[in-house]
Parts: C-alpha cells; sequence; structure tokens
C-alpha cells in the first residue's frame, strides 16, 4: 500500500469515527501535559494559580499560555444576564482596551478576553 493511500483510508477513518470521540486520540502532548489541539483552551482545575491553559501556535511558534485567575468570577456574556454583569464586563474592557488593542494569538490577555469575559 503506498503512503498516499494509507493517508487515505486513515482520513476516512477518522472521519467515520469522529463522532465517537476517536479523534480525542491524536492529542498533543507538551511538557507533559495533554491538548486537544493547538489554539484550543481549556480549563486546569489541578493548577494552583491559573484556571485555565492553551496551547498558542502562530505560524512556527509554539508558546504554552497559563492565564485567568484561579477562583474568579468570570464567565463569557449569556443572554438574559444581570446589570451587574454587565457593567463588570464592561469596565474590564475598559481597563485593559490598551493592552487588548495589539494583542494576538500569542498574547494571555487575548485568550483571557476570548474564553473569560
Amino acid at each position: 500500500m503506498t503512503l498516499m493511500a494509507l493517508k487515505c483510508c486513515l482520513t476516512r477513518l477518522f472521519k467515520v469515527l469522529a463522532p465517537f470521540g476517536a479523534l480525542s486520540l491524536m492529542a498533543i502532548v507538551y511538557r507533559g501535559e495533554r491538548f486537544e489541539d493547538y489554539n484550543v483552551p481549556k480549563r486546569t482545575p489541578n493548577h494552583p494559580s491559573s484556571s485555565h491553559a492553551v496551547l498558542a501556535k502562530k505560524d512556527d511558534v509554539i508558546k504554552l499560555l497559563r492565564f485567568g485567575a484561579k477562583g474568579a468570577k468570570t464567565y463569557p456574556p449569556k443572554a438574559g444576564e444581570s446589570a451587574r454583569d454587565k457593567a463588570m464586563r464592561r469596565a474590564w474592557y475598559a481597563r485593559h482596551a490598551g493592552t487588548l488593542k495589539g494583542a494576538g494569538v500569542l498574547d494571555k490577555i487575548y485568550w483571557a478576553a476570548k474564553v473569560k469575559w
């Protein structure tokens, strides 16, 4: 079997098994920590100070970023949230506006804004 044929068969197999969680076998292990893929944040319940981590990749640069304070009451916007929550979110974005302006995938503040706020 040629390499191309083998690749084609494996691709078809993973497409069939994807709904059953088979793609989780293709996770990335980086410094002993498992990530589903690049640029996919995850919670880190056993980390002493950070609530989330992401294996950020842009071009050829790969960085392990930890962000978010453990125990902080933050969550993304949702329908029907209170005025207090909206004001809290607005204040956070106002406080970090200068830093967020030039932030990219390899910056902690980018992921905090995307996941936590």
